[in-house]
């Protein structure tokens, strides 16, 4: 597509008709459908975002959670279009503007208006939360109306830009990288940049001061980097509202993520507050606060029970470097910015003069200081040695002395994956290593792999894993929508048609005996295959071991002397997906990535003829032709390790 511009087709179901808003991922365009004119809203991503093949395949890859992701409160995302240089999100219109454009028409609302708007804002993110996705761009211009607001309406919001902030994001999941807007970013967002639900829950506290006071909290003086900044060292200024409603409000804005209510609970609170403070009227816009009250002590970190695919982070917030650079001076404005590493400044630590004749005289500061160095080094080299040598877990009473070995095996998913696991537990290096060996039957299987490697017992800490064999990287619950803990992504592997495949992960354990280590390997094994048959889990990840069954659609109705199509359906845990076909024939284009993983592409499908006749299977297999009249038939299919599939029946007339 060249440069959009209205009337131009967008893929081959969308004409664009006006541009309507831009933002940082890109322009948003009011689109119609060419084939009934409905009325949808494109946002056409930025060339940059269009032209990153890994995005771009992450965003494939994550067209059914977004398209899953379905509640009163959320804008639906109805299509993916990838198109040369064009990557487009198409999702529902919704006509009645923005939080931002109340704000700008009328200033402060009441506070049950405020409470029960952002009630709904926290319902869509409890959904999304639910299926392991945060926002993390929670602003009152990702939050639209779906009719033009009057006081007393209630189900009108729709949050917009799950689709954006979810998976344009993953690359600057690292703290090494910032999204977001600077005016509702989170103290944890700022600090290490990285998220969590907790997060989303702070960013809409922001949003609900703003609605009661016209302003966000730290809005004022300085860059967009200085506003930031306030959300880490500063207490919102107080307003003019009963205790009540402002505790809850410090309950959002709390700096520890782990203060913060769930998205639900909090939505629920507001609700019943909105209920006890119906008659509070609006309050006059507060004035741009000059000075900030600074917090007695920097804000608790995030810790890593809080961020799944976080790696373990401090109990405690470092300093910013003086060379970071500014955000910009827009706070309002999201950001999509590198951060360079932050560095610890050291600073000198202040000792009070001893008083005369209190303390012997070789008790200078001096001696003090260096005592003091040299008792933190001792203790940070007694945990480090500890960590090191008991990789986090809980101490045993005891280790064992000799070799350790453990095996299991899964049963044989349908599409033919076989799995077992050996563990062995050597007591001179007290690290315990798993083989994992997949093994596939008639087809030849590829892809990702999902493995869950937890923590010795139920309270321990994900160990730190080295693999061998495969392509690792951690599991993550936003490009996945597996809500998985201590998983990992086994990627690239190749089991051939009748083979296996080996992989190999060494972590440090202390183990007790070999009851200890067989009862953990089954527990590993038991969570990896929780995760790959959670039935509420709306994906197309890990198609090799989730893959449950395979649909073969055809038109109920034929005419004769024409061809058939057939539509293969993948069946997932949580249902048939007809969104995401693995196949359809007669094929238009290169096969799908998941019937090449599961069946080694076209050539592990193969259409049969049950219909005596009635209809015609060419030479390869795959082009299906309706022949002669018949009242009822079906068509046979097999889809590598699926060798018996059956269609519905279908019939078969002459044209008139």
């Amino acid at each position: 597509m060249s440069q959009p511009h209205a009337g131009a087709a967008l893929g081959a179901s969308y004409r664009l008709v006006d541009r309507i808003g831009s933002g940082a991922a890109g322009d948003v365009w009011l689109a119609e459908s060419t084939a009934d004119k409905t009325s949808f809203a494109a946002k056409i991503l930025k060339t940059e975002h269009a032209s990153d093949p890994e995005l771009v395949e992450r965003f494939i890859r994550e067209r059914s959670v977004l398209i899953g992701l379905r509640h009163q409160n959320i804008v639906a995302v109805q299509d993916l279009v990838v198109e040369g240089s064009t990557l487009a999100i198409v999702m529902d219109y919704v006509p009645g503007g923005s939080l931002r454009d109340l704000l700008a028409d009328g200033g402060p609302i009441p506070a049950a208006e405020a409470m029960t708007l952002c009630a709904q804002v926290l319902d869509a993110l409890a959904v999304a939360h639910g299926r392991g996705v945060t926002h993390r761009d929670i602003k009152p211009d990702n939050v639209l109306l779906s009719e033009q607001w009057q006081p007393g309406q209630n189900g009108t919001v729709r949050v917009t830009d799950f689709g954006i902030a979810s998976v344009v994001s993953e690359r600057q999941r690292q703290t090494t990288g910032i999204l977001g807007t600077p005016q509702y970013m989170a103290p944890e967002l700022i600090s290490h940049g990285q998220t969590s639900p907790a997060a989303d829950v702070y960013s809409t506290g922001v949003m609900l001061y703003e609605l009661l006071a016209g302003r966000t909290p730290f809005a004022g003086p300085g860059t967009d980097f200085t506003i930031a900044y306030r959300h880490v060292t500063s207490l919102p200024p107080r307003l003019e509202v009963p205790e009540k409603l402002w505790a809850a409000v410090n309950r959002l804005l709390a700096k520890d993520p782990r203060e913060r209510l769930g998205a639900g609970d909090a939505a629920a609170e507001l609700r019943n507050l909105a209920a006890q403070f119906a008659s509070l009227t609006a309050l006059t816009a507060a004035p741009v606060t000059e000075s900030f009250e600074e917090i007695e002590r920097p804000a608790t970190m995030l810790r890593s029970d809080l961020i799944r695919e976080a790696e373990e982070i401090p109990d405690h917030v470092s300093h910013f470097s003086q060379d970071l650079p500014e955000l910009g001076d827009a706070g309002q404005h999201t950001v999509i910015r590198a951060m360079p590493k932050r560095e610890i400044p050291r600073s000198a630590a202040l000792v009070e003069e001893p008083e005369k004749g209190k303390y012997p005289d070789w008790l200078t500061k001096k001696v003090v200081l260096l005592a003091g160095s040299g008792l933190v080094l001792v203790i940070a080299l007694v945990i480090g040695m500890v960590w090191m040598f008991e990789g986090g877990s809980e101490p045993s009473e005891a280790v064992a002395t000799e070799t350790l070995d453990a095996s299991q095996q899964d049963q044989i998913l349908p599409t033919g994956l076989s799995t077992s696991r050996k563990a062995s537990f050597d007591p001179e290096t007290r690290l315990v290593t798993v083989e994992m060996t997949y093994g596939a039957q008639k087809s030849e299987l590829s892809g990702a792999f999902l493995e869950v490697i937890p923590g010795m017992s139920k309270k321990s800490a994900c160990p730190a894993v080295e693999w061998d064999g495969a392509k690792v990287s951690k599991h993550q619950t936003s490009t996945t929508g597996l809500n998985v803990t201590c998983g990992w992504k086994l990627d690239g592997l190749v089991v051939p048609a009748n083979g296996q495949k080996t992989v190999t992960a060494k972590f440090p354990f202390a183990v007790a005996d070999a009851s200890e280590l067989s009862e953990w390997l089954s527990g590993a094994a038991s969570a990896t295959t929780a995760a790959i048959t959670d039935p509420d889990a709306i994906s197309t990840a890990y198609p090799s071991q989730r893959l449950t069954n395979i649909n073969v659609v055809t038109p109920q109705r034929l005419v004769s002397q024409t061809p058939v199509t057939v539509t293969l359906v993948p069946v997932w845990p949580s249902g048939a997906d007809e969104l995401n076909p693995l196949y359809q024939s007669p094929s238009t284009g290169t096969p799908s990535q998941m019937l090449q993983q599961v069946a080694g592409g076209e050539a592990g499908v193969r259409f049969s003829d049950s219909c005596s006749g009635a209809i015609a299977i060419s030479s390869d297999g795959l082009v299906v032709t309706a022949l002669s009249v018949t009242p009822s038939c079906s068509l046979r299919a097999s889809v590598g390790n699926f060798t018996d599939l059956m269609s519905s029946p279908f019939s078969i007339t002459t044209r008139e």
